[in-house]
């Protein structure tokens, strides 16, 4: 298996590259401005570019590799806090999150398939579904139990680990140690069904690094999370059905 080497530096590059064309649009001044004051009022944070927003006056600055965004005024002293959304005839459209969805799917189309642990249709995969699992918690079995009805309706799914109880705990031990397995599928398998399975864990196992990528670039708060090619998250489970649904098919 290759591992994963760098995913929030190809992250990280994509993030810059997302709202690129915005930037340009923007008088320098007002950058330096806006960047110098919510930098001062908070050094701790990390900022991105500073775009055009919908609303005339209002620029958007995203915090904390994108998963926040601010409005903020031209002169920097004031900002709001949310989603912008746009009134439409029949509804109204969470530009905050489409802009979010775009951002996760560029990110997570830019990982490598041979870090995860892939399910695979015997047939034609008609879509292609990314899981951050644990190996303990029960949506996460029950998830696992659907797998092989998802694989006959066309439906990848590919696993990225995420253990709960962080860096230091026995959930990360056991997903390592499907990582670092010949039969990776197999062994991940065992582990959520609950299976007496041998710890091993390697040093080149990609657990931590997609961890924080889960964290950092997707924000991730809890297993099972499902993010959609299109970036659509779906924070828990879903039977398959209505899972499909959701894809379209």
């Amino acid at each position: 298996m290759t591992l994963i080497k760098k995913p929030l530096a190809i992250a990280g590059a994509l993030l810059s590259l997302v709202g690129s064309a915005a930037m340009a649009e923007v008088d320098t001044n007002v950058v330096k401005t806006i960047k110098t004051r919510l930098e001062a009022s908070n050094p701790k944070a990390t900022y991105g570019e500073v775009r055009e927003s919908p609303i005339e006056g209002l620029y958007e600055v995203d915090v904390d590799d994108g998963n926040t965004t601010l409005f903020v005024s031209a002169d920097g002293n004031h900002f709001v806090y949310g989603d912008l959304y746009q009134v439409k005839a029949g509804g109204v459209a969470n530009l905050s999150e489409q802009r979010r969805a775009t951002r996760r799917a560029a990110v997570m189309g830019a990982l490598d398939t041979e870090d995860m642990i892939v399910f695979s249709p015997k047939g034609e995969t008609k879509a292609s579904v990314y899981v951050f699992t644990d190996v303990d918690c029960g949506y996460c079995r029950k998830l696992h139990q659907d797998v092989p009805e998802l694989n006959k309706r066309g439906i990848e799914v590919r696993y990225l680990a995420f253990p709960r109880g962080g860096l230091n705990s026995l959930g990360y031990r056991k997903l390592a140690t499907a990582w670092c397995a010949e039969d990776s599928n197999k062994t991940l398998t065992a582990l959520k069904n609950r299976e007496n399975v041998p710890l091993d864990v390697c040093k080149t196992n990609p657990v931590a690094a997609q961890y924080k990528l889960g964290n950092e670039a997707i924000d991730v708060r809890g297993t099972p999370t499902i993010v959609m090619e299109d970036g659509r998250v779906v924070p828990g489970y879903l039977p398959p059905d209505r899972l499909l649904k959701e894809l379209g098919i």
